[in-house]
Order: structure tokens, then sequence, then C-alpha cells
């Protein structure tokens, strides 16, 4: 038996397990000349692959297992299965290892894993002369070689229908590939449409996150710039209410010096005499002009304190609708913080770790108002820090370049319409919505 550095793969794997179809063996002899080199020739079939350690033995007819082989020789690997010339190949066995007894013997082709995927037909070691000798053998003899070549007929039979089921076995497992195969390639052509879907439907929830990115930047721009209005409104609402302070103190005075004045006069009217009658009759006329005087100058303070008392409540009003604005426009910033919170933890993101955080402004406070379609119809008037000299139209009055009271006094006086601060351009009262949307496109 061949003397080899490394022993070929082999198993315990009995005859039903194996596959004598998947190898061919092609222009086996029935016996070969002893002393000469054998060349052995096989096919592969369509769907065998050959593996690094596949080796062919030389089996004597009647193997159990891939562990009774004779001789061995490795098998060498086609270049290029798909060319036909590289299914059929072929292995050369020596002289020096093969048997030299007449049995019965059989090439058989066995994979790295020890199973026998193919198996030739039976063949002897004999010269080419032996059939003219003359052999002298027993009853007995011929008996057990009788005896010997029904059961190897036999066993080819047996063979041959197990190569039988082999193909049928082949043949059913082809198709079942086949229809694997079709069934893989629509699984990925279904896969490859539902990539391209969640593709799009990623592409369409980043460019919807990146709007309200836009939209709560510039809320909270309007916020920040609505809330240092409110600071400014509050400042000047402080000083007017200064302001008429002084002139109420001032009227308390005049009114003091108006009532000393008097008690004075009476005073002097009872002391004086009749020699100082006429003087005092003159001072007495020039008393009453005075006290007109005075009465009119004190009349015209009343009046400009009732002014300043009606300007005081106006925008006592204005204070609070922007007090009231700036309760919804936080409420509204909270809903969009929330709905961000809402597409990104739908998206596996993390509000905390974009590269963009929305601007909080606590300074001021003030929010746009939800109730609103298009936010605060003044936002363009009342927010700009540097206001452009043709989005701002001048108080025809006191030339002022922001809203003063003037102008807050004909908004007051014009309740049945509305007029835009920017172009002048009227609107009725039913058309409250046009008309903040009107106002609110000179801001953009």
């Amino acid at each position: 038996m061949e003397e080899t550095i490394k022993d070929p793969p082999t198993s315990a794997v009995l005859l039903d397990h194996c596959h004598f179809s998947q190898v061919i063996f092609n222009s086996v002899e029935k016996f070969y000349i002893p002393g000469g080199d054998v060349t052995c020739h096989y096919t592969f079939t369509q769907h065998f692959i050959p593996r690094r350690k596949d080796w062919i033995g030389i089996f004597r007819v009647g193997w159990k297992t891939t562990r009774e082989y004779y001789t061995f020789m490795w098998v060498t690997l086609p270049i290029d299965l798909n060319n036909k010339s590289a299914k059929q190949q072929e292995v050369q066995f020596k002289a020096y290892y093969l048997p030299k007894d007449d049995e019965y013997y059989q090439f058989c082709y066995v994979d790295e894993d020890g199973v026998v995927r193919g198996a030739s037909i039976p063949f002897q070691f004999r010269p080419e002369n032996e059939e003219d000798i003359l052999v002298v053998t027993t009853q007995g003899e011929v008996e057990e070689i009788e005896q010997h070549n029904k059961e190897l007929c036999k066993e080819n039979q047996e063979l041959k229908d197990s190569c039988i089921s082999l193909q049928k076995q082949n043949s059913d497992m082809q198709a079942e590939l086949q229809k694997k195969q079709e069934e893989l390639e629509t699984l990925q052509s279904i896969n490859k449409k539902l990539e391209l879907k969640v593709k799009e439907q990623k592409d369409y929830w980043e460019t919807e996150l990146l709007q309200l990115k836009e939209q709560n930047q510039k809320m909270s721009s309007e916020n920040e710039k609505m809330g240092i209005r409110v600071d400014q409104l509050q400042a000047q609402l402080s000083t007017q209410e200064k302001e008429m302070e002084k002139l109420v103190q001032g009227d308390q005075d005049k009114t003091e010096q108006l009532e000393q004045l008097k008690k004075e006069n009476d005073h002097l009217f009872l002391s004086l005499t009749e020699q100082d009658q006429k003087k005092l009759e003159q001072t007495v006329e020039q008393m009453k002009q005075n006290e007109t005087t005075a009465m009119k100058k004190q009349q015209e303070l009343m009046d400009e304190n009732f002014d300043l008392s009606k300007r005081l409540s106006e925008n006592e009003i204005i204070c609070n609708a922007l007090q009231r604005q700036k309760e919804r426009l936080e409420g509204e910033n909270d809903l969009l913080k929330r709905e961000n919170s809402r597409l990104l933890s739908y998206m596996g993101l993390d509000f905390n770790s974009l590269p963009y955080q929305v601007p909080t402004s606590d300074e001021g406070g003030a929010r746009q108002n939800p109730g609103l379609a298009y936010g605060n119809p003044y936002s363009g008037i009342q927010e700009s820090s540097s206001p452009s000299p043709l989005s701002i139209k001048k108080c025809p009055i006191c030339k002022a370049d922001d809203i003063c009271d003037h102008t807050l006094e004909q908004q007051q006086m014009q309740p049945l319409c509305f007029n835009c601060p920017i172009c002048d351009k009227i609107f009725p009262a039913t058309e409250k919505q046009i008309f903040e949307d009107h106002v609110f496109c000179h801001s953009l």
C-alpha cells in the first residue's frame, strides 16, 4: 500500500449515504497489465465542485468504508470550472503502488469530507494472455468463484439501482435549487425596493426636520425681538408715569398757591382803609385777572393731565396685549420643541447630540402667538433691531421713526377698519386675517 506523508481524509460513511453519480469514470478497462502505470480518466458533473483535499483511491470490490483504500492519488483542481475541458480530468497511478494480485478493484472519488462522489466499474490486474492459459481448479474453487461472481453481479445491480436513485435525487435537487434561486431573486428584488423606499422616507424626514429647525430658529429670533420691544415699551411707560406724577404735583402746587392768594386777598380786603379803596379795587381787579389766568392755566393742565391719563391707559392696554402675545408665543415654542423631540426620537436621534441647537431666549421671554396663522402681524415693525428706512413709515405729527402715541391714537380711532402702518393700505374689519397676512409680508 502506498506510503504518504499525510493520509487522505476518510470516514465511516456507509454505502447508502454515498453519491456515486457526481463524478463519472471514463474509459475504464476490464483489466490492466501488472508492472505498468495506470491512467484514470474521470468527468465532473454540472453541479459538482471539487475541493483541494479531494482524492481518488483504488478499492477492492466489497469495501464498506473509505478507510479500506489500497492506494490513492490527490485530485488536481481545474483552473476554470466553467470551461468544458476542465470538467474532464485524469490522474496517473504509478506501477509500484498498484496491487499485485488478481482480485477485482475499482476507482472511487472521495471528497475532503470522506464521502464517495463516484465509483468505476470493477477491473483486474492480470497479464493480457491470461485467458489462453489453462487453469486447473477444483470443484470447490469453481463453486467459490461462481458464488463470488453472483455476489459481484448482485452488488453491481445494487450499485446500478443506487445510481438511478441518485440521478433521480440529483434531478430533484436541481429542480428545487432552481426554484430556490428564483425565490432568492424575487426576495432580492423586493429587498431593493424596500431599501429605496426606506431611503426616500429617511430623506423626507430629514428635510422635514431641517424645515422645523429653520422655523424654530426664526421663531426664536422673533421672540427675542419681541422681548426687546416689550422692554422698550415698559421703559417708555415708566417714563410717562413719572412725567404724569410731576404734572399732577405741579397742578397741586398751583392750586395751593391760588388758595393762598385768595386768603391773602380776603385778609387785605378787611384790613384796607377807605383811602386805599381805589388801590384795593385795582388790586382786586388785577387779582381777578390773575385768578382768571390761573384758572385757564389750571384747566389746560387738567386737560393735559386727562390726555396723559388716556395715553397711559392706552399704553397699559398695549402692554397687556404684548404680554398675552408673549405667553401664547411661549406655548407655541414649547409645542414646536415637543414636535422636534418627537421627530428626533422617531428617527433614533438625540436632540442634544445634533450639530445645531435651537437658541433659547430667557430675556424678555416673548414667543409667537399660536392663534395667528402667520405670526405677529406687527413683527416687521416692532421687532427689527435695525429697520430699513423703506419699511418704516414716519409719524406725520411728531416725525418719529417708530410707533408713537399719535399712531396708537389713530389705531384706536379706527375700530371699523385696519390701516397698514407701512403702506397705509386700508382693510375692512371683517378682513382681519388678510390684514395680518399683508402686514406680515412686509417683515419678510
